[in-house]
């Protein structure tokens, strides 16, 4: 197994979670995991079952398996992980409490472009944010359909021409966190690749300033 849990860590693994949000995503993941070895389990019982029991035939009614195992299994299993998903896909939405920091996320072919309130230019490739803090990002796109992804920060978001969705991302500590684009949108999709910065909130507008003051206007 040793080698197998190591693929579950890197720059770009949801299994490897940073952000509260990845966090629940990956607890989403873990559980299906878990419910798939059960339910793996019991389908193989199933079928060994009669072999045990070769000496002892039993007939059981048809409605049962239609009923039992077609219907009521499967919604019983369904309903339990919306259940358990639904909180998981809330927790990266913008909430409607206190406005947080808001960033914008634009995507074209092939990359990615960021503004900042209140300021002009922005910085392609690397979105730089304060960490211990909650932001929320505005993604769009110039073109076609792209999608904004920080595997360990938060799931992830199409960027859609026209439309403005918001993503809500937290840093818990200053780092680098790797991000991509998840749709493919074009014979450069495998190279778009962005970064997140987090800050110490202390260090943010200095980074911020520093890090437009090298780039060109938009």
């Amino acid at each position: 197994m040793a080698p197998v849990l190591a693929g579950c860590e890197g720059a770009l693994s949801s299994l490897d979670p940073a952000g509260p949000a990845a966090q629940s995503i990956a607890g989403v993941w873990w559980v299906m995991m878990a419910g798939s070895l059960v339910i793996l389990a019991l389908m193989m019982g199933l079928i060994l079952f009669p072999f045990w029991k070769r000496h002892q035939p039993r007939e059981v009614p048809e409605t049962l398996w239609l009923w039992g195992g077609g219907l009521g299994f499967p919604l019983v299993v369904l309903a339990a992980l919306l259940a358990w998903g639904l909180p998981s896909g809330q927790s990266m939405l913008a909430g409607r409490e206190t406005p947080v920091y808001t960033v914008e996320a634009e995507a074209y072919q092939w990359g990615w472009n960021f503004r900042y309130p209140g300021e002009d230019g922005v910085t392609p490739e690397v979105l730089h944010i304060p960490a211990g803090e909650p932001v929320d990002v505005a993604i769009t796109s110039l073109d076609v359909i792209h999608a904004f992804w920080v595997p360990r920060l938060a799931g992830k978001v199409d960027a859609i021409p026209g439309t403005t969705n918001t993503l809500r991302i937290l840093a818990p500590e200053p780092g680098i966190y790797e991000g991509m684009c998840a749709e493919f949108c074009g014979l450069e999709h495998a190279t778009m690749r962005f970064r997140v910065v987090a800050h110490a909130s202390d260090e943010y507008e200095s980074a911020l300033d520093a890090a437009l003051a090298g780039q060109e206007q938009p």
